[in-house]
């Protein structure tokens, strides 16, 4: 692969400095990791977006969380059709091989994926609406949320959708045999957040209720 590059001096330095302070400091720690495999308590679906930093948000050690990342924090309904399903395929890792003890889906303000399913869905954005966009295709997960929330006003429907990011992937989780499986028989439980990037806030699913309250 000749087009690959060495990696930018910046990064190489953070790594040197990580490497002589946070690593050799807990080095055996690290080993342990090492030696014995992964053993995180929960799996964490979160977006993609630079901003959203989950191991700091709850203080995370190396080894406790297993994150998965995609565009929106979607999870898509349960397909068994021989194709390719990276979000599927960590799902399925965290909960039959890691055998986590819970599934939590983070959504955030200012998503870019969820602007981009409202401009679409709204006729605004041909362009996610052609065969070739991989980002329109993956936000037509959410289709089904837009749909409960584009009666609402205007300047509040970005932020409802955000939330139906988390109740929409939440909803595709339990289409899974093995996901069912383990909530039927109290295993591992699932949990929705929503997190405000500016103000720090966190807010939390309740299905009692159908929307988010502070955490």
């Amino acid at each position: 692969m000749q087009h690959a590059k060495p990696l930018p001096t910046y990064l190489a330095q953070r790594f040197h400095g990580w490497k002589a302070t946070s690593y050799a400091e807990n080095a055996a720690w690290y080993r342990r990791l090492s030696s014995e495999g992964q053993h995180p308590r929960a799996m964490v679906i979160s977006c993609c977006d630079s901003r959203v930093h989950v191991t700091s948000i709850f203080g995370a050690d190396t080894g406790e969380f297993f994150i998965h990342r995609n565009i929106a924090n979607l999870v898509p309904p349960y397909l068994p059709d021989g194709q390719q399903h990276g979000t599927s395929a960590a799902v399925e890792y965290a909960v039959t091989a890691l055998k986590v003890a819970h599934v939590i889906v983070m959504g955030h303000s200012g998503c870019g994926g969820v602007k981009g399913c409202l401009d679409m869905c709204s006729g605004n954005a041909p362009h996610l609406e052609e065969k070739s966009s991989f980002v329109g295709r993956w936000m037509d997960i959410l289709r089904p949320g837009y749909e409960r929330v584009k009666d609402q006003e205007e300047d509040r429907r970005a932020a409802l959708l955000e939330r139906e990011a988390v109740v929409v992937s939440l909803e595709n989780l339990m289409t899974f045999p093995f996901v069912r499986s383990a909530v039927e028989a109290g295993d591992m439980s699932l949990h929705g957040l929503w997190h405000e990037i500016g103000g720090g806030a966190l807010e939390c699913y309740d299905p009692k209720t159908g929307g988010f309250v502070a955490v």
